[in-house]
């Protein structure tokens, strides 16, 4: 995949809105140092392009309900497309998975699970096992605090020097 041609202007919108995704056409405009017209335009263009794909709320779900966050390393015992397919399929089907990462360097995935609490969580797990979705191995991380948790990217961070 290649980037897209981004200048600054669109870097700073970018960065706006992921910051503040409720922000007014007008507030992002004088943010940016564009006129409103310009800047919607422009704003139009990146979502066009795929590149803003939606706009979300953050809930702190801690206020709402109990939550057991837990990470958790997979490990599959073939490692044949299929086998990947199936478990893919499988994880994308749970609402309690709210992350999953297929990674490198000795594992296969990492999945964010989120789950009532510990026993809601192992389940869970005993479900997927039970399901024979190819899962070998696994290892289990319980969250107990926070420290960072960023939706933003850094995006003038992440572009290429010229």
């Amino acid at each position: 995949m290649t980037a897209a041609k981004l200048d600054a202007i669109d870097l700073k919108i970018l960065d706006a809105i992921q910051r503040e995704g409720r922000i007014t056409k007008l507030a992002l405009a004088e943010k940016v140092g564009l006129s409103p017209t310009p800047c919607w335009l422009r704003l139009r263009r990146l979502e066009k392009a795929g590149i803003v794909s939606g706009y979300h709320a953050r809930v702190d779900m801690r206020l709402v309900a109990p939550v057991a966050s837990v990470l958790m390393e997979v490990t599959l015992g073939n490692h044949r497309q299929s086998d990947f397919d199936r478990f893919e399929r499988a994880i994308r089907a749970a609402p309690e998975v709210v992350a999953c990462w297929s990674v490198g360097g000795g594992i296969d995935y990492m999945l964010r699970i989120a789950t009532r609490d510990i026993d809601a969580y192992q389940r869970f797990v005993d479900a997927l096992l039970e399901r024979e979705i190819g899962i070998d191995r696994y290892f289990t991380y319980i969250v107990t605090r926070t420290v960072k948790d960023e939706v933003a990217m850094p995006v003038a961070d992440l572009m290429p020097s010229s």
